[in-house]
């Protein structure tokens, strides 16, 4: 299964419908994205914080789909396990460059240290000079952040493709006020083909919650193996065939989904109501 290139061509559809709930027969398998999606937006990634309200829906939502359930973020696998106390479920960390499976088998690429060393320099020199501009270091990827400064955004994308002839097997990854680095070949629609090929996701419906741009690829997967895409926000153009309008009414689904997939869906198909 390879993941195709969905950004090419997305039409705009400002008034796409709220998601359904889950069928008597339908086999959901699960890929959330992290921030923006399960989690309000904060100036600095570090500061958000995820409740025991969330995790025990996330918990439920493991173990109600038998294990067919992933996290696929931005954030590293440390990130992410700090976040969420060190889980059981799958999770693909910066955008499918870590990938660790249901079974806890562990598939990375690996990056040498001077040219993660170089890449960071160049990174780093470039945010000193865009005031309100912060790095982010992820190991093997560094992300530029502007969200206290969205007027940097434009002067700063250009800065760092301005370099790009420097960083052979890099690649620019432009996302909600951040320009991320990271070693080029992989996105989350492969993290999520990736994981569809195994236990426990594989023969299973995939239903992809995202928000940002790298979130593309993976609506892109989720649509070709006749499964949900669905955006949260109001980002256009975008290949989802459904919407939330933020972070909190994705939170709500997520709970009427649980209790679909636990009593039922029928006495509930039309509580998502309405359209983003």
């Amino acid at each position: 299964m390879s993941s195709p290139s969905p950004l090419a061509a997305m039409p705009a559809q400002p008034h796409l419908p709220a998601p359904p709930l889950p069928g008597v027969d339908d086999r959901w398998a699960m890929f959330l994205d992290v921030d923006g999606t399960l989690l309000d937006f904060v100036d600095q990634p570090h500061q958000v914080y995820v409740d025991a309200r969330l995790r025990d829906l996330i918990e439920d939502l493991h173990a109600t789909l038998d294990g067919a359930f992933a996290l696929v973020s931005g954030r590293s696998l440390d990130d992410l396990d700090d976040l969420f106390g060190h889980p059981p479920w799958a999770m693909a960390g910066l955008h499918g460059l870590e990938l660790r499976g249901a079974d806890g088998r562990y598939r990375g690429v690996h990056i040498g240290s001077a040219r993660r060393t170089l890449v960071r320099e160049i990174a780093d020199s470039i945010a000193t000079r865009f005031p309100g501009v912060t790095l982010e270091d992820k190991g093997m990827a560094f992300a530029l952040h502007c969200r206290t400064a969205p007027w940097q955004f434009d002067a700063l994308r250009e800065s760092v493709e301005a370099v790009m002839p420097k960083l052979a097997g890099y690649e620019i990854q432009p996302g909600n006020q951040v320009i991320e680095l990271k070693p080029e070949g992989m996105d989350k629609g492969k993290a999520v083909a990736t994981l569809l090929g195994t236990w426990p996701f594989h023969g299973r419906q995939p239903v992809y919650v995202g928000d940002d741009l790298t979130d593309e690829h993976g609506f892109a997967m989720a649509n070709l193996e006749s499964g949900l895409s669905v955006r949260v926000g109001c980002r256009e153009p975008s290949l989802a065939r459904y919407a939330l309008p933020d972070p909190a009414a994705a939170r709500a689904w997520l709970f009427r989904v649980l209790h679909a997939l636990k009593h039922g869906a029928l006495s509930h198909a039309h509580s998502s109501g309405g359209s983003a």
